[in-house]
């Protein structure tokens, strides 16, 4: 695979949400590997002063890791007196992610059929990457089927690993944010199913 790097820091540029900030951090995380595949979101919050405030997240694959970094916009604070950026970078070594999930939803689907890809795509999609940082438990009460039963059967759940998750929408972002957000989640599939990813 050819190295994305150049392309990387021109997605970054073209955001235009403090690229030399942003590309100085992920680079830096990056560490001169090459970057296989990269995805750079954009996205404007509300603060609880309903000032507009801009977060970017940014994924880069490299042949050994997945590294995340995020920005976020800041008002002057008892910290620093003028306004700033705060970006934390996550590398996450590719033999450790156990789960890439990929939900796609599609209006009209009946028009879907024999259509190219990624047109007509996806009109949303949201990506959840698991490696175990982080655990989520999604606990019910656990019955029977006897429905005259009242005993207390205790409980039955799920635990899911939810370290990280994006959504993109076709109505907000645009059919090129998502079909970007698709291309990179094929990328990292790929990758976590390689032979290659555990060296």
């Amino acid at each position: 695979m050819r190295d994305n790097t150049l392309e990387l820091r021109d997605d970054i540029e073209k955001c235009g949400y403090y690229p030399d900030v942003v590309a100085d951090a992920v680079m830096k995380a990056v560490a001169g590997e090459r970057v296989l595949s990269h995805l750079v979101h954009h996205e404007p919050t509300i603060d609880e002063r309903d000032e507009v405030r801009r977060h970017m997240s940014v994924l880069v694959l490299t042949p050994s890791r997945l590294i995340l970094a995020h920005t976020d916009e800041h008002a002057p604070d008892d910290l620093l007196p003028a306004p700033y950026t705060s970006t934390s970078t996550e590398a996450v070594a590719v033999n450790a992610i156990r789960s890439v999930v990929v939900n796609r939803m599609v209006a009209n689907p009946a028009s879907y059929a024999g259509k190219p890809i990624p047109a007509p795509g996806a009109n949303e999609a949201v990506l959840t990457i698991g490696w175990g940082a982080v655990g989520r438990i999604d606990l019910e009460p656990a019955g029977c089927g006897d429905p005259e039963c009242e005993a207390d059967h205790g409980y039955t759940g799920v635990v899911t690993s939810d370290d990280f998750s994006l959504r993109v929408s076709a109505a907000a972002e645009g059919p090129d944010a998502v079909a970007d957000l698709l291309g990179f989640a094929d990328a990292l599939s790929a990758r976590t199913g390689s032979p290659d990813a555990a060296r």
